[in-house]
């Protein structure tokens, strides 16, 4: 077979020897296999990689659903507690019928611990997002016990009562003298605010 005594025309290609005719369709099935690949199934890949990646986060976040679900008693059951809680948590702040027993109760805790009072002066209440706070000005008189009786009883009140800015100076009698600013909290709802 001398490969200059074939009519290379392509009209001639039937009168081609068979190594030649079986060359040439190889040539055109991997160039229309390459075309295939090249304009259809590289797109088809990288969607298809889109995809994957979309797969892997819709899972996490089916999972992550999904443990909310299977908790979502647990949940519930921690809401209710909380709920419980803050309400108990509310019934400690007095209401404004109540201030003027709670002053007496702060006064009586200090004198019940042996405290001699200098000033007990309740300023106006300050308003805050939905409570409200009254800061009362002491200045007391008596020894460290006395002072940790007194703070001790205050927290046994059935109302919430902090004390703030607390300065302990000694005095000349060997006692100490103690300014602090007590609070107590109101809660605000709606026909108080």
């Amino acid at each position: 077979m001398n490969l200059q005594d074939i009519n290379w025309d392509f009209n001639e290609a039937g009168n081609w020897p068979t190594p030649i005719k079986a060359l040439a369709i190889l040539l055109a099935s991997v160039m229309v296999m390459g075309a295939w690949v090249y304009f259809d199934t590289l797109d088809q890949m990288d969607n298809l990689e889109k995809t994957e990646k979309k797969e892997i986060v819709l899972k996490k976040t089916f999972e992550n659903k999904q443990q909310k679900a299977a908790n979502l008693a647990a949940y519930k059951q921690q809401l209710s507690d909380m709920q419980k809680q803050f309400g108990a948590m509310l019934q400690q702040l007095p209401n404004k019928t109540q201030i003027a027993d709670l002053l007496v109760d702060v006064s009586q805790a200090g004198l019940a611990s042996g405290l001699e009072f200098n000033l007990f002066q309740p300023s106006g209440e300050r308003k805050k997002d939905f409570y409200a706070e009254k800061p009362i000005n002491l200045i007391v008189v008596g020894d460290y016990h006395e002072f940790g009786e007194f703070v001790s009883n205050l927290a046994a009140l059935p109302r919430i009562v902090t004390l703030h800015n607390v300065s302990l100076t000694p005095s000349n009698s060997g006692k100490m003298t103690m300014n602090a600013t007590a609070k107590t909290y109101r809660y605000l709802d709606e026909d108080n605010k």
